[in-house]
């Protein structure tokens, strides 16, 4: 029991607040590099690659599904065999590959088709070769995002994470809190500074400064290594998994014993929080993967003899954790639809006027994300700063809102921002419509750009709620051998998302557009119409709406909800909304 006490003293002597500066820069550099590429990248396509407003978009989509999808492959080389530390690391130099080989096709005229004025000739296509090098370019980034991604805040919360510590669930709460601040601080400096960059310098300026600052996100992750806590890999987490659900059906005839029956795992590997004697009695069927047939079964040193045959109450409770949370976790899936529809509103920014009162600045159409992320800055300081403080003063006690009613809160503030895009692009259309320049679409109307913002600020401080919220949930809730898997979980409901709107966005396009009628996906905006697309997006998020309560009610009280309302003596007892 001493030599425990310690090794966790040894080890708590590493990571903390130290540590915090070179993990978020590595995370601030690595978003404002990989998402600087993004918003413009519709127009480089269309462009430099001469596709189609709907290929371009496709392929953006895909590729933004492409590098969500990618953090779960990076959660399980990280919870299984490489460790946080080692993952990040492999992953930011993927990053720096990827956005290297595509600065390349902007110095290599080779590399992409001929420049031609799409507008008065017929341009040639990218070649097999140039569309390769392209594609590659943007694997190794969405790879590199699978490293950093899902593992960089979860590597970030195990440095502050301790259970000795009295306020630990605030420390968490606000560590999350003030993480996605650096996050969307990065992301907004992307989507201004880099942007500003790439319309006033070109491409290769453009895309050179990404490739700086990632070189900076490595050198400076790998400078502070002696100083983190690196937690070693005790088991493959997904091959647990599949080990619980063997071992469920090979013992499915046999029935459930007295406590003494279930298997534990050996004290000195296992997490005191999460620890239990029994499992529940959730998703009962899988308790069978658990139960002691033979004592023969379990040798002395506590490890099972066929890990296929007998699994621990852990490796059950951890697999029952995931499928409890899919349903929700799936129930956020259109608010990331929603906010995934950036291409749109650059293309339409773009015939407006865009400029500042009667300043000769102009807003670059791709900086307008630049609400919401500010939107998602402002909320998080006024929620950790000052609503939280003043109802604690107001109360007598530690408050802070549930995180299912923030991602709720979040999934109604979404639909409200799809109604109103759809209003504001009703009008835009109309009004080009009475300027007689619908078949101009590069011809800037007289309407003012300003109309966008109210929907960029609503999917912003959608995302505050349910976004922070979900992150929050998922790392509560999960045993802390997943706590990278509770990290990717977000990103990878956006990989999903972004092939839902890729799906949607096809079926809306080949449905509306009948034999010499236009559909309502049209390269050339003024002739589409966006409005009746946005329109269907706002009615699905309706629908999903009742999914969500749905879901909620059906997985019950939280972990920390479920602590809060057992009977306390401590009349200052944190009050849960």
């Amino acid at each position: 029991m001493g030599e425990e006490v310690n090794k966790q003293t040894q080890a708590r002597k590493k990571g903390g607040l130290i540590t915090m500066p070179f993990i978020i820069a590595n995370e601030a550099f690595e978003k404002v590099a990989s998402y600087g590429l993004v918003p413009n990248m519709i127009l480089y396509l269309m462009n430099d690659y001469k596709f189609g407003v709907a290929k371009g978009t496709n392929i953006i989509f895909l590729w933004s599904a492409a590098t969500n999808f990618a953090p779960i492959l990076g959660a399980f080389l990280s919870d299984s065999y490489l460790g946080r530390f080692l993952t990040i690391g492999l992953g930011s130099l993927f990053s720096l590959l990827g956005m290297l080989l595509l600065w390349l096709t902007t110095m290599i005229p080779q590399l992409k088709p001929p420049h031609c004025n799409q507008l008065t000739e017929t341009c040639k296509p990218s070649t097999h070769s140039q569309f390769a090098f392209l594609i590659f370019a943007f694997i190794f980034i969405s790879i590199g995002a699978g490293g950093v991604r899902p593992c960089s805040l979860a590597f970030g919360a195990e440095q502050i994470d301790n259970k000795n510590n009295p306020n630990n669930e605030r420390a968490l709460e606000s560590f999350f809190g003030w993480y996605y601040v650096a996050s969307a601080l990065a992301v907004l400096v992307a989507f201004t500074a880099i942007v500003y960059i790439q319309d006033h310098a070109g491409w290769k300026v453009g895309f050179g400064v990404p490739v700086i600052l990632m070189l900076l996100s490595v050198i400076i992750f790998f400078v502070a290594s002696s100083l983190y806590l690196k937690t070693k890999v005790i088991q493959s987490i997904f091959t647990s998994f599949v080990q619980v659900l063997v071992s469920a059906y090979k013992n499915r005839n046999v029935s459930a014993g007295p406590p003494n029956r279930w298997h534990h795992l050996r004290k000195d590997l296992a997490d005191a929080t999460t620890t239990s004697t029994v499992p529940t009695q959730r998703l009962k069927f899988l308790n069978k993967a658990c139960i002691i047939q033979n004592p023969k079964d379990v040798p002395p040193d506590g490890i099972a003899s066929n890990p296929w045959r007998l699994c621990t109450i852990e490796q059950v409770e951890e697999l029952k954790s995931l499928i409890r949370i899919l349903p929700l976790w799936s129930s956020g899936l259109m608010m990331s639809i929603n906010v995934s529809q950036s291409s749109f509103p650059i293309l339409q920014a773009k015939t407006m006027d865009r400029h500042l009162g009667s300043s000769n600045f102009q807003i670059p159409p791709a900086s307008f994300p630049f609400f919401t992320i500010g939107m998602i800055a402002i909320w998080v300081i006024l929620y950790d700063c000052l609503i939280i403080p003043c109802l604690s003063k107001t109360l007598h006690k530690q408050v802070h809102l549930g995180v299912k009613l923030r991602m709720g809160i979040g999934l109604v503030i979404s639909t409200l921002a799809m109604i109103i895009s759809g209003i504001v692009e009703h009008i835009r259309r109309n009004k080009a419509i009475e300027e007689r320049v619908v078949n101009v679409p590069e011809q800037v109307i007289n309407m003012s750009a300003m109309w966008l913002i109210p929907q960029y600020c609503l999917h912003g401080l959608a995302e505050a709620f349910n976004a922070i919220g979900q992150n929050e949930f998922y790392y509560s809730e999960f045993p802390k051998s997943m706590s990278s898997i509770a990290g990717s979980l977000f990103l990878v409901g956006m990989g999903v998302a972004n092939l839902l709107a890729s799906v949607v966005l096809s079926a809306v396009e080949k449905l509306t557009r009948g034999s010499g009628t236009d559909g309502w996906i049209m390269t050339n905006i003024n002739k589409g119409h966006y409005d009746y697309y946005y329109w269907v997006l706002a009615l699905m998020s309706i629908v999903n709406l009742f999914y969500f309560v749905a879901c909620s009610w059906a997985y019950g009280p939280c972990v920390n909800e479920k602590v809060k309302r057992e009977p306390c003596e401590d009349q200052n007892e944190e009050q849960v909304v």
